[in-house]
């Protein structure tokens, strides 16, 4: 079996499993990155391909691979794959569903915190020895405490489970949106309560996005959307960065109209030095805390997912049907 992997080959040999279908095959690496030519000239005939989640893949290289049976996202992403073209010549693009949801739920709840207790800038100030400056000026103005904040989940997947599960020791108010409200016993077991969106934007404390990028959810996080949310609240998003309008939460941190936002994830990427995000007035600049979309990579994830992509492709090319189909095969 001829495998093509676009992305690290160092992160793929660090992970690769210890599984004899592994040692039966032929691993071609390529670059994120790489182009049509280079993917043809170095695997036209692969069975499968193992594919970075930030990494494109287009209909005109699908269609020139004739034995290819399965594309498998490294991760939960698949908006570079072309998926349409795969289904149409019957080839199954899958993700690793829910493989890092407990990673990127830890990293979801560091931002609320870190929001909440001025993390960034109160390591600024106490390297600069100024503690007791901060320190008086909080004990006016307030630190709340997660357990005090009404928290609205935007999506209730893998991630928004993992979340909410997280979030019950904090004794928090925890609400949920999504079209179709869930099972009763779903919602009790999270100790979740269904919120309408425009209510949740309107009386949440902390707004986590959790949905996948669509074009229903594309710039979701618009203008109207931000002037709907308290001046007091802040916008958490571990999901995609193409949820969120910048210049729409550019403006809306700049003139007060919410306090601030925890971004894991910013649109475009890689983030780069012009984003206007990245550019904020020197008196708003520490209104956002930045992590570098580290939230779903943790050493547990790779492993986890790791196993299941190689186990999930040899499913595929011994002609049984994988898990996580995500083209509608």
């Amino acid at each position: 079996m001829k495998i093509l992997i676009i992305g690290s080959e160092d992160r793929y040999q660090k992970y690769l499993p210890d599984l004899e279908f592994v040692r039966q095959t032929t691993m071609i690496f390529c670059p994120r990155g790489a182009s049509e030519e280079e993917l043809l000239r170095a695997a036209q005939h692969a069975d499968a391909i193992f594919i970075d989640p930030m990494a494109r893949l287009s209909g005109n290289v699908i269609r020139q691979m004739p034995k290819l049976k399965i594309i498998q996202s490294e991760g939960v992403g698949f908006n570079g794959i072309d998926c349409q073209t795969a289904k149409e010549k019957g080839i199954y693009v899958c993700n690793c569903k829910g493989a890092n949801a407990g990673a990127v739920a830890e990293q979801a709840i560091l931002l609320m915190l870190a929001l909440l207790r001025s993390t960034i800038t109160g390591d600024r100030i106490e390297r600069e020895g100024r503690q007791m400056e901060m320190k008086e000026r909080l004990m006016y103005e307030g630190i709340a405490e997660l357990g005090d904040c009404k928290i609205g989940l935007i999506g209730f997947g893998d991630i928004a489970k993992a979340t909410a599960k997280r979030l019950q020791p904090f004794e928090c108010e925890i609400f949920y949106y999504t079209k179709s409200r869930k099972p009763q016993e779903l919602e009790e077991n999270y100790h979740v309560s269904y919120i309408e969106l425009d209510e949740m934007i309107r009386t949440c404390d902390i707004i986590s996005l959790h949905c996948p990028v669509t074009p229903e959810t594309a710039g979701m996080v618009n203008a109207e959307f931000l002037s709907k949310m308290k001046a007091n609240s802040y916008l958490i998003n571990t999901a995609r960065g193409d949820i969120v309008d910048n210049q729409a939460l550019y403006d809306a941190i700049v003139t007060g109209k919410i306090r601030g936002a925890g971004l894991d994830s910013v649109y475009p990427e890689p983030t780069t030095r012009n984003n206007i995000l990245l550019n904020l007035p020197e008196k708003c600049k520490e209104h956002i805390t930045f992590s570098p979309h580290i939230g779903g990579i943790t050493t547990s994830y790779f492993r986890r997912a790791h196993v299941f992509n190689w186990s999930n492709v040899e499913t595929a090319l011994n002609g049984g049907r994988p898990k996580f189909i995500v083209n509608g095969l």
